[in-house]
């Protein structure tokens, strides 16, 4: 109950424009987008669980949340479809994401980076496993090693990479 409340809330708190954005990008593939409401959910609920003080804010626990969100999405997506169609949909839901709330350049940055690293970490995966058995934990404990990696962004010239990224504590 409480997820729909916070759904409810954000839809609410849209101009008609962005919501006519969102629409325009969900309305032709509702699978995904349940599936992509799914994921969202189960990153968030995860990264809240393993980074309480972090998955919030632009700490190190946004950059896991960030990289698992698009994991996720690429896997249950990649459950129904191709591993393309899934990796467009999921590359245009997570911009849209950006574009819809956004947030200054810094954080920006950082997070279409880290939602770039779950996609592509998911990519490196699928050569050597079917896509329909793909799990949740595959990807969980990757990116909690992944965390030992990450960077601290500091300007928007920064560029590290296939490493997760994040902001320092001010």
């Amino acid at each position: 109950m409480r997820t729909f409340k916070i759904f409810f809330n954000t839809i609410r708190s849209m101009s008609f424009k962005k919501i006519m954005r969102l629409l325009s990008l969900v309305l032709p593939h509702p699978l995904f987008s349940l599936l992509s409401f799914h994921a969202t959910v189960q990153a968030f609920t995860i990264a809240q669980k393993k980074f309480p003080k972090t998955a919030s804010n632009n700490g190190i626990g946004n950059a896991f949340r960030h990289a698992l969100w698009s994991s996720f999405i690429m896997m249950y997506c990649c459950k129904v479809s191709s591993p393309e169609k899934a990796l467009d949909f999921c590359k245009r839901i997570t911009d849209l994401h950006e574009e819809l709330f956004p947030n200054k350049p810094l954080e920006t940055k950082m997070d279409l980076h880290n939602n770039k690293i779950g996609m592509d970490y998911f990519m490196e995966l699928l050569p050597g496993i079917h896509r329909q058995f793909f799990e949740k934990s595959f990807f969980i404990d990757a990116l909690v090693k992944k965390m030992k990696d990450a960077k601290v962004l500091k300007n928007l010239d920064d560029d590290f990479g296939g490493h997760l990224v994040y902001l320092e504590d001010k």
